[in-house]
């Protein structure tokens, strides 16, 4: 029996449909899909392919030189070739084509760029900025200490419900990757700003929502009463450090610090690995190249013969 072709808007959309439903894709990462899902359909059709069957390798180096020629960073390329390739080798596993012309499409070789990481006396700094004498202001307190304090993604963060909490005994459960629950620690500082938040704060922020759509069971809230977004957090978090005269940086830059600062005092790799919720160590591994890089720049500091 012969196999009807798939054209290439049908492929990339039950692909997408089925990286919400059985991968649990996050928004962002779907988002990011059908962006250049969508680029890669258009320069396609230009080409004359709109078969799933039809695209081969050519049109594939053809395609990554398209991009070069367009000016896109090797990191962008890189990016959207991935996500072909995804696409098709989802597409081999469901029986749609019989091959991945992607597999074995050399990728744009990447420069190692290490995480950002503040210094610890910055972050503290940081973190004491909020004012403690109004809602917002102990709402961002709390944020900025569970952000250093836990290691937490901003997602993770913003997906808190009040049944997380677990302030009797300093811990909190979040929600990561791949839909996989951690039970965290918190710092003192961080328990003592979220308890300070939630004696009248939240229900200060709860009460301006408007027509029945207060989020209820989020920890975090915004000025109408709404669960807190990612892009409000970075909002605030570049408030305070340009108040600070710091170098702009996003929230994970508190989690990259947090990883950075526990292998700094001694923490065992695989430790900080559980803490940030890495599937892979060689993720969490990056963290002992900036540890060496600080090793390395108090050396230069300190020996006289350095």
């Amino acid at each position: 029996m012969q196999r009807t072709d798939v054209d290439l808007k049908e492929l990339a959309a039950t692909f997408l449909r089925s990286g919400r439903a059985e991968r649990d894709l996050s928004p962002h990462t779907i988002s990011a899909y059908t962006s250049d899902l969508s680029q890669f359909r258009e320069f396609a059709e230009r080409a004359g392919v709109q078969g799933a069957s039809d695209v081969d390798r050519r049109l594939l180096r053809r395609y990554v030189a398209h991009l070069g020629d367009r000016g896109y960073s090797r990191r962008s390329i890189a990016r959207k070739t991935s996500a072909v390739r995804s696409m098709l080798s989802w597409a081999v596993k469901h029986d749609i084509v019989d091959t991945n012309a992607a597999t074995d499409l050399p990728a744009p070789k990447l420069d190692k760029s290490l995480p950002k990481v503040m210094k610890a006396a910055e972050v503290v700094r940081l973190c004491e900025l909020p004012p403690d004498d109004d809602a917002i202001g102990l709402r961002d307190r709390a944020i900025l200490e569970l952000l250093y304090g836990s290691g937490l993604r901003v997602a993770e963060l913003c997906g808190l419900d009040v049944g997380d909490l677990e302030l009797g005994q300093a811990a909190l459960r979040v929600m990561g990757k791949g839909r996989k629950e951690r039970r965290l620690p918190m710092t003192g500082p961080a328990e003592e700003a979220l308890r300070n938040y939630l004696a009248g704060a939240r229900s200060a922020l709860l009460g301006l929502a408007t027509g029945g759509v207060a989020a209820e069971d989020a920890v975090f809230l915004n000025s109408r009463g709404h669960r807190i977004g990612p892009r409000s957090v970075r909002a605030m978090l570049a408030k305070y450090l340009k108040a600070e005269g710091v170098a702009p940086v996003g929230p994970h830059a508190l989690r990259h610090s947090f990883a950075t600062h526990l292998l700094d005092g001694g923490a065992d790799l695989r430790v900080v690995q559980e803490l940030l919720g890495h599937e892979s160590l060689s993720t969490t591994q990056v963290y002992t190249h900036v540890s060496t890089e600080r090793l390395r720049a108090v050396y230069d500091r300190s020996h006289p013969r350095a």
